[in-house]
């Protein structure tokens, strides 16, 4: 991998990037009555896109705005300005990896076709509710206002073609409430709220949020490693692997994801058993095996929709050697138009041959005349995987992520030397179960602590 290539900047992205950042800090402040230092952010946004086909309605919208008399039309051209902006700097940023590493570039999306619209009265409401937030802005949400937000996600959740945005919509207000009321506020996630009420501000559009094209897969599964996501109420794993078609075709990148509520109290190695119910390839992660794919639905994004009963266990497949072998000519799947953003990205990477440096900034690897920093803060606690196992490791796979202005090394797995043989220590090794001592003693734990709470559960419902 030319590392180089990833210090190097990309045109234009400086340019796009200060644009949604005067975008952003306009919505702090809320768009009812911008100040002059706002107005400035909406006509930069505004620029931004005078190439484009957005061009005259951005223009339209960000003239009206600054007048005070911005409508729900002109804050949903804002909103798709923003995120066009940022599909760009995405785009960008990936076919920069793609010279990088020199794997083939990734597919264009296919848009679906636009369906009739659906409850067009609960999309209104939201939209309503979204723009009524854009006008008080971050540091006037009080609890009356975002409250507003709990009929109309109550209303969406039973249908299941609204229950993307429902519990987008549901997790944005419950951060929303937390943090009330916004004038008393230290510090604002400007970014982060920025992004959250553009992407449900588009979500409210007819057909924006249409089911993806799924397919059927049939071939073999060759797993790299497992990326864990853990929030306090819920853990997500999701498998990146590499599959084979079965009638020869282009291998393609793909992902496998299983996600399930938890309880606190469970934490560290037990996570795994709140996930392993759901997805037979946990297991072969942490086996070291392939699995075999009979129709196994799959999106033209690459997202498997797992289903057991399409998959069985495979021959023996270790995972460097599918980076070495199978990564570099695997494809890239395509990405949807709302998914294109930088904090999206997820590039699968093998590196060798590279120095460490571990100091007090962190660990950083040198590679082909380029330094990355190691993202340690990413390495779940429900492994064997620590800082210091990459700090001594002699190759790499991680995922290759972008944040803050720069990529970070996401470590998967590692190969140390170990009396001059090569040991692999994987994040996922213990999804399937350990024989670890800590892993163990978590596993135990995790197991009494959902004992515990069923029982309590059991209690209830009785009553």
């Amino acid at each position: 991998m030319r590392a180089d290539l990833l210090l190097d900047s990309v045109d234009g992205l400086d340019e796009a990037l200060a644009a949604v950042d005067g975008f952003d800090a306009a919505l702090v402040g809320g768009l009812m009555r911008p100040q002059p230092g706002q107005a400035g952010g909406l006509a930069g946004l505004a620029d931004a896109v005078a190439g484009s086909p957005l061009a005259s309605r951005v223009a339209e919208a960000a003239d009206k705005t600054v007048a005070g008399a911005g409508d729900e039309g002109h804050f949903v051209a804002l909103a798709a300005a923003r995120t066009a902006l940022l599909g760009s700097v995405h785009d960008a940023l990936v076919a920069r990896v793609e010279e990088a590493v020199g794997r083939p570039p990734g597919e264009a999306a296919d848009v679906p076709p636009t369906g009739e619209e659906h409850a067009v009265n609960l999309r209104l409401a939201a939209r309503s509710w979204l723009c009524d937030l854009a006008r008080a802005g971050w540091q006037g949400i009080d609890h009356e206002l975002v409250g507003g937000a709990a009929p109309v996600v109550s209303a969406m959740l039973p249908d299941p073609a609204l229950r993307r945005l429902a519990t987008l919509l549901d997790g944005f207000a419950a951060e929303l409430a937390a943090s009330c009321p916004g004038a008393t506020l230290e510090r604002v996630p400007v970014r982060r709220w920025a992004d959250l009420w553009s992407r449900a501000l588009l979500l409210t559009l007819p057909g924006a949020d249409s089911g993806p094209v799924v397919t059927g897969a049939t071939g073999r599964l060759l797993p790299l490693g497992v990326d864990v996501q853990e929030h306090a109420t819920a853990v997500q794993a999701q498998v990146h692997a590499v599959f084979e078609p079965a009638d020869g075709g282009t291998p393609r990148l793909v992902r496998a994801s299983v996600s399930a509520p938890k309880p606190d109290t469970v934490v560290g190695a037990g996570l795994w058993q709140l996930l392993r119910p759901h997805m037979s390839l946990l297991a072969a992660v942490s086996e070291g095996r392939s699995m075999d794919l009979d129709a196994m639905p799959v999106t033209a994004e690459g997202d498997l929709v797992w289903d057991d009963a399409r998959a069985r266990a495979g021959e023996p497949a270790d995972a460097f050697a599918t980076a070495r072998v199978a990564l570099p000519t695997a494809a890239a799947s395509p990405v949807a138009p709302l998914d294109r953003h930088p904090a999206r990205m997820a590039v699968p990477v093998l590196l060798e041959g590279y120095g460490v440096e571990d100091g007090d900034g962190g660990v950083v690897v040198e590679v082909a005349g380029g330094r990355l920093t190691v993202d340690t803060d990413r390495l779940p606690v429900a492994g064997p995987l620590t800082p210091e196992f990459v700090a001594s490791s002699v190759a790499c796979l991680g995922l290759l992520r972008w944040d803050a202005g720069e990529f970070l090394l996401q470590p998967l797995a590692v190969e140390r030397l170990v009396r001059k043989k090569a040991v692999a220590v994987h994040a996922g090794s213990w999804a399937g179960g350990t024989t670890d001592k800590a892993g163990v003693r978590a596993e135990k734990a995790a197991t009494d602590a959902v004992t515990v709470l069923r029982e309590r559960a059991g209690k209830l419902l009785r009553k």
